[in-house]
């Protein structure tokens, strides 16, 4: 059974006891659970924050991103033996928290291109990277669900085959595919099709509007993308995310430049559009 997500960095990248107050409320308005953004916080507000979640019966996915410093395909093995590094790092915070999934595009260094296609020896790099990630979060019990995005913030994978090539390379069974409909709106020639090809390896689905404002206020075909997931059998997470201005470091990170919507309305509007969706194709599958 699907469980229904949002992430708060609508309202802060950080992670820290200020998110109290948004928890709260979030679970009043009936979500099964809340995405953080695992960075470089101070470390003991990783425990406080999972227990806060806990004792609301919050569950918790986690999400993060690769710098060239801890670039998984870089040439150099020390820079690749650091990502190792870092990811575990990463895992240590996520399982403080009580996630159930890393998710993120952690296969590569975010917005670090090079001058020509991706090739072979890129994804083989990648793939040990993350076959040893995917073996550590096992022990932990997290899932791993490295995320495809659009051509102008990855290298490595922008779309569902080239993603599902690296899954093959990695040969994991804790390693298995993220699909947001932010990124495949742009880079995916058709949404449902795209989600029945990597259906059977599905393990996380972020559901973005165009924008990435309020989810069912743009052009994102939400009948296409659900039911797809219901010809698929998807029952895992369907997280919200959606950014806004209320955190400029994050923003400008991200080159978020306006206030899509107010992260209120993505919440309540995004939950309902979430809970009619599936009734709808629960309804008719």
């Amino acid at each position: 059974m699907n469980k229904i997500g949002f992430n708060v960095l609508a309202w802060s990248a950080e992670v820290s006891e200020d998110l109290f107050p948004i928890l709260d409320r979030l679970k009043e308005i009936g979500y099964d659970g809340v995405e953080f953004f695992v960075g470089p916080w101070e470390e003991k507000a990783f425990k406080k924050v999972g227990k806060h979640c806990a004792d609301l019966g919050l569950g918790v996915t986690t999400v993060t991103v690769m710098g060239p410093e801890v670039n998984p395909i870089s040439p150099d093995t020390r820079v690749r033996q650091r990502a190792k590094d870092h990811l575990r790092w990463v895992l240590d915070r996520s399982a403080e928290l009580g996630s159930e999934v890393l998710c993120g595009p952690y296969h590569s260094a975010f917005a670090t291109f090079e001058a020509r296609p991706p090739s072979e020896d890129d994804y083989l790099r990648s793939a040990k990277v993350m076959y040893a990630t995917a073996e550590y979060a096992r022990q932990l019990g997290i899932r791993c669900t490295p995320e495809a995005l659009n051509r102008f913030e990855c290298f490595l994978c922008n779309t569902m085959t080239q993603l599902d090539r690296l899954l093959q390379a990695v040969d994991h069974p804790n390693m298995k595919a993220m699909f947001d409909t932010h990124h495949a709106n742009m880079e995916e020639k058709k949404l449902g099709e795209a989600i029945e090809f990597i259906g059977p390896k599905l393990g996380h689905f972020h559901i973005s509007e165009n924008d990435r404002g309020t989810p069912g206020s743009g052009h994102i075909d939400f009948d296409e993308v659900f039911s797809a997931l219901a010809k698929v059998n998807y029952e895992g997470w369907l997280t919200i995310e959606g950014f806004t201005r209320n955190d400029p470091a994050f923003a400008n990170s991200i080159g978020v430049w306006r206030q899509f919507s107010e992260p209120w309305e993505m919440a309540e509007k995004g939950y309902q559009l979430i809970k009619s969706q599936l009734e709808k194709y629960k309804s008719d599958s």
